[in-house]
């Protein structure tokens, strides 16, 4: 019985002749990971393990998951793994969206069981609007939205007025500003750029036309950036797509069930359900690990410490005062008491009186509603762990 992951790790290597490298970037419920330039050092790392094992390595493959992340890696990780092989493979267990999908493009062969899906690769642009400019307007916006828009105006609405045209791109260029269009059709280009260039990679090379209709279907012809490609739908679009047979589709859920373990991928969404009581406002989680790039020599995982905060509305500036007069028993004056008692007895109630305040702010704080709940990962970072 195959229990840990280095011994699946191994199975599939067997089962592919292959060095397997996993990249894996959970996407856990309040601490999701995504594909970034932080992981190709590490990555690197694993590559020259392989070289020094083995030495020249005929192929590599690599288990991905993520979903979505940094645009310009998937060229800088496709390229450095192939200056490793002969033959660069990616293996889908499930999801492998966005940038996920353009290392994918970069490979030879895709092999996807039947849970594994790919998506569009049409970028979302994140900017900060100014408040005073931007109330109702979005925080993100995707790339394909802006041409569809105009799309929209031209076939469906059916304006073909020239002056008609301009105002809609007027309202359009007011609404997200000039330089916020350039970027939009910087990342337009750049997209399909990343792509041609990485299907030119694959080996033998792909015909142009075939890499033409490749870079238009995940660009343009997917309406939906949520859209999940299975594998059926990948061959039609023209990607090189194999099927693992029985006893390798079951290893390859065995290791992504693993990760997904790991990482903690099912947990649930719900903030408040981290708090062990309605009263706590801080919840953390120390060494929470939310990626992992592993080989079966090595192991590296992104881990920081996940904290929720409570932020609740709070009345605006509460004024506490504690007025706690000394009550003496009946028959004993003030003057019969030492002087030294006396100071005593004035620190004494001051100070019971500053904790009384302390606890009455508390108990205000506790009670006052929950305005919004903060969540932060702190401290995140790569880390090489030894592998048991």
């Amino acid at each position: 019985m195959i229990r840990s992951r280095t011994e699946i790790i191994r199975e599939i290597e067997k089962e592919r002749k292959s060095r397997l490298l996993v990249y894996f970037c959970g996407d856990r419920p309040l601490a999701p990971a995504s594909i970034a330039g932080d992981a190709v050092r590490p990555l690197y790392d694993h590559l020259l393990s392989f070289a020094e094992s083995n030495g020249e390595v005929e192929r590599i493959d690599l288990f991905i998951y993520g979903i979505g992340g940094r645009l310009e890696v998937p060229w800088r990780i496709v390229t450095m793994i192939r200056e490793f092989c002969d033959e660069f493979n990616v293996i889908i267990p499930y999801k492998a969206y966005s940038a996920a999908t353009l290392i994918a493009l970069g490979s030879d062969n895709i092999i996807m069981g039947r849970k594994g899906e790919l998506s569009p690769i049409d970028p979302t642009l994140h900017f900060i609007i100014p408040e005073e400019a931007g109330r109702g307007l979005p925080q993100q916006i995707g790339v394909e939205d802006v041409s569809s828009y105009i799309k929209f105006i031209k076939e469906r609405v059916g304006l073909t007025d020239q002056d008609a045209l301009v105002k809609c791109v007027s309202i359009l260029a007011e609404k997200l500003t000039p330089p916020v269009l350039g970027q939009v059709q910087r990342a337009y280009s750049h997209i399909r750029l990343v792509a041609r260039k990485l299907l030119s990679l694959h080996r033998p090379p792909m015909e142009e036309g075939r890499i033409t209709n490749i870079v238009e279907a995940l660009t343009e012809k997917i309406y939906l950036h949520g859209h999940g490609i299975g594998r059926k739908e990948a061959k039609d679009i023209g990607l090189q797509v194999i099927e693992p047979n029985a006893k390798l589709e079951e290893l390859i859920w065995k290791l992504y069930l693993a990760y997904e373990e790991l990482l903690k991928m099912n947990t649930t969404s719900d903030p408040l359900a981290y708090f062990k009581s309605e009263y706590d406002n801080e919840y953390r989680e120390p060494n929470t690990v939310i990626a992992c790039i592993e080989s079966r020599d090595k192991l590296h995982v992104f881990e920081g410490e996940l904290l929720l905060r409570k932020v609740r509305r709070l009345p605006p500036q509460p004024v506490i005062n504690i007025n706690m007069p000394l009550q003496l028993p009946p028959g004993i004056s003030p003057k019969d008491i030492p002087r030294e008692a006396q100071l005593i007895l004035q620190q004494l109630l001051q100070q019971a009186a500053n904790q009384i305040r302390e606890i009455v702010l508390k108990e205000i704080i506790k009670q006052s509603p929950i305005e919004r709940i903060e969540k932060r990962f702190i401290g995140g970072r790569w880390v090489e762990k030894t592998i048991n």
